[in-house]
């Protein structure tokens, strides 16, 4: 069953279409880039959005048994909050929002993405903000016995420890849909997210 499109979204994607060139992304690729793209009026994400090797397949796959979301803050849960009560209902938890103080040098988003991989190692993980939750994701994934989350999205903005954040994520096993450079940020993450979320009911 196919979600309703707003007129309006129909047309920028139609605008989108004209305008992004040739490319060599899968249908559900482009689905994600397009989205992406539509969210920030940025057609650079065509070249900065990498997947890995069965992510999406295995993002819907989590998806349909129900996995939780783990958002590094508030704003990335609230972007995908609408579409998940519409179609799969998962949990859906912001780091930022559990932990009440932070561990002794570190963020409060880090320390509550930490409590939430302790809780929840196998959830779907997007990052749109805290580079410092990324990165402390990605310590705890090269523990020998780590459990692998079933996807990272990676897509924190800003100057610091943006790049290396993505560069760790890159090193990990896990799948993973990562944005490179300095861009990303919480609109980003929460358009990948509706994408799959998207891409997972309709199939």
């Amino acid at each position: 069953m196919n979600l309703p499109v707003h007129p309006i979204m129909e047309q920028s994607f139609a605008v989108i279409d004209s305008e992004i060139g040739d490319h060599n992304f899968s249908s559900a690729e482009y689905a994600i880039v397009r989205r992406v793209i539509h969210s920030t009026a940025d057609f650079e994400f065509k070249h900065l959005i990498h997947f890995s090797e069965q992510a999406i397949e295995a993002g819907i796959e989590a998806l349909h048994r129900g996995v939780p979301i783990v958002t590094d803050v508030s704003m990335v849960k609230q972007g995908v909050a609408g579409l998940v009560a519409q179609t799969f209902g998962n949990p859906l938890i912001s780091a930022v929002e559990i932990a009440q103080t932070p561990l002794p040098g570190k963020t409060r988003t880090e320390t509550g993405l930490l409590q939430c991989y302790e809780e929840f190692p196998e959830a779907i993980f997007a990052i749109g903000n805290a580079p410092t939750a990324l990165l402390a994701l990605c310590q705890q994934l090269t523990i020998p016995s780590a459990r692998l989350p079933a996807l990272v999205i990676g897509a924190p903005v800003g100057f610091i420890s943006v790049i290396e954040s993505k560069a760790a994520l890159a090193n990990t096993l896990v799948h993973q849909i990562r944005v490179e450079g300095r861009k990303g940020g919480s609109p980003v993450a929460a358009a990948i997210v509706n994408a799959l979320i998207t891409l997972a009911w309709e199939c």
